[in-house]
């Protein structure tokens, strides 16, 4: 079914605000619902309107919470999301991050008692619009076993980091740490369809291309053991600096009963003026036209950036299975999940 992004808000939006969530967090949330749709990451769209309703109407999140504030001392914050939805806070996290850049030229924030932020690259690719270095960090739900283990540890633990290019779209790095990403498992099962072999492993460990197997079960790290250790690194930053929980802490994102995940991010800006103020946006313009030399080299992000100027001229495709589930849901108020 081919849907406006105006249209795919004002469905998500409805359809969060029918579990009760509160109307500013469910325009917020259905924003980059819908901008997830457009840049071709279904896994990240109105696929997930209805597990946030689950949560929602499970207590799994604050329905209108509001968002606190601390700081510590000139370029540090701690925001706490207050168990509400993460796209709300991400985004006054983003913000109040480049506004600490622009002051101290580093603004390093961590967001605590947070919940699932959708496509990790969105928010850093503001702020590298913005004319700043970005990098932003976050854990997940247990899903990936420790190097040697066979217990889910980590999550996928998303990562994603942008930087800013004179007069272009900025180069945006997203990705988890995951062979896949986890919400890939969940499109495929609402479509009733298989994956490949190297995507996920049951719950006993072995290979399956059964989505909800793979879903009850653990996610193949990305690059095996790197993979692994990489999603160390970030649970270790983002636990330690924000107070939030350990992936292992966390029940799945996937059920609509269990407790408040209360997992973290944290987002890094950076001024990139430090060496000069004209010595970044030199080093960019070499790098890129060494890769411009290169036939068949694409900067990260932009295929999503072109999917994006399309969807918004055009619509974009979204499953109709998708579609109806959230209409029915917003037809009953979420009565039965």
């Amino acid at each position: 079914m081919n849907l406006s992004y105006q249209k795919m808000v004002e469905l998500a939006s409805a359809g969060l605000m029918a579990a009760g969530i509160g109307e500013k967090a469910a325009l917020e949330t259905a924003q980059f619902l819908a901008l997830a749709e457009l840049d071709g990451l279904a896994s990240h769209g109105l696929a997930r309107v209805a597990q946030y309703a689950g949560h929602a109407k499970n207590g799994r999140v604050e329905l209108s919470p509001k968002i606190k504030v601390r700081p510590f001392k000139t370029s540090a914050a701690l925001v706490d999301a207050c168990d509400g939805l993460a796209f709300p806070a991400l985004r006054f996290a983003t913000d109040l991050s480049v506004n600490l850049a622009s002051k101290t030229g580093v603004g390093l924030v961590a967001v605590t008692n947070s919940h699932h932020f959708g496509v990790a690259g969105h928010f850093a690719e503001a702020a590298a619009r913005a004319g700043y270095i970005s990098l932003l960090f976050g854990n997940t739900p247990a899903a990936m076993p420790m190097v040697g283990g066979s217990k889910a540890i980590f999550g996928t633990n998303p990562l994603a980091a942008a930087f800013p290019i004179a007069n272009r779209d900025p180069l945006v790095i997203d990705m988890s740490l995951s062979a896949v990403a986890r919400g890939k498992l969940l499109v495929a099962a609402k479509k009733g369809e298989s994956i490949p072999e190297g995507w996920a492993l049951t719950a006993d460990g072995k290979q399956t291309t059964d989505p909800q197997e793979g879903l009850k079960g653990l996610m193949v790290p990305l690059g095996g053991d790197k993979g692994a250790l990489l999603a160390l690194i970030i649970e270790l930053l983002v636990v330690g600096l924000s107070g939030s929980r350990f992936s292992y802490e966390a029940d799945s994102f996937f059920d609509a009963k269990g407790n408040r995940p209360r997992i973290g991010q944290l987002l890094l800006t950076i001024d990139p003026g430090l060496a000069g103020s004209q010595v970044f946006a030199r080093k960019m313009h070499d790098f890129l036209k060494t890769l411009a030399a290169d036939a068949g080299t694409r900067l990260p992000g932009q295929r999503r950036f072109k999917q994006r100027a399309a969807g918004f001229k055009e619509g974009v495709n979204v499953s109709e299975v998708v579609v109806e589930e959230i209409q029915a849901g917003i037809r009953q108020s979420w009565g039965v999940l």
